[in-house]
């Protein structure tokens, strides 16, 4: 069953209507995280209200969903988590470690608009270095600037200590005082 993703403004939101099988939330997680590169979303919601059971694969596929898109440059908020689903998950040890979550799709999006209004034009380091599972940030670049800027590596020449410097020796036919050649 696919799931339908919708663009709102910056922010995708994907909807899931109908308990998914493992091979339909995996094919959601290649979508999703494809789809915010070619959108270049800020923002993914996943609407989980009609969800009555949230097996461990699902928690887990969910969790990686978030941490993926975070790669990408996008954040996650879950939102729709029924009281007795949450409980079921807390009595399970299924958690959404790391996860934004919501109570629905208005808090969601309210959520990833204070949350990209208060970041700015940020985006993640193209690299896989992060600090607490959260990509290290970095201003994303304005029209027309180039994508990277290409510095020269910083080269700091070595002194050798002055008792090993040697005075190198006149060339031939040179005076060795002024080093010139002579006439």
């Amino acid at each position: 069953m696919d799931v339908p993703v919708l663009k709102q403004g910056p922010f995708l939101i994907a909807t899931i209507q109908a308990a998914l099988n493992d091979a339909d939330l995996n094919k959601l997680r290649r979508s999703l995280v494809e789809q915010v590169g070619r959108h270049r979303s800020r923002g993914v919601i996943v609407d989980v209200t009609s969800l009555d059971v949230l097996d461990s694969f699902a928690a887990r596929t969910l969790r990686d969903i978030a941490h993926m898109t975070g790669f990408r440059g996008a954040e996650t908020v879950i939102v729709g988590i029924h009281p007795d689903l949450a409980f079921a998950m807390v009595q399970l040890g299924l958690t959404l470690e790391g996860v934004a979550t919501a109570l629905d799709l208005e808090e969601g999006l309210a959520y990833l608009n204070e949350r990209t209004r208060r970041l700015g034009a940020t985006r993640p380091l193209p690299s896989t270095r992060a600090v607490a599972g959260r990509p290290i940030m970095a201003p994303a670049p304005r029209p027309g600037w180039p994508l990277a800027i290409a510095r020269p590596p910083l080269v700091i020449p070595r002194e050798e200590p002055r008792e090993r410097r040697r005075a190198k020796p006149a060339p031939e036919g040179a005076d060795p005082e002024t080093r010139r050649d002579l006439p």
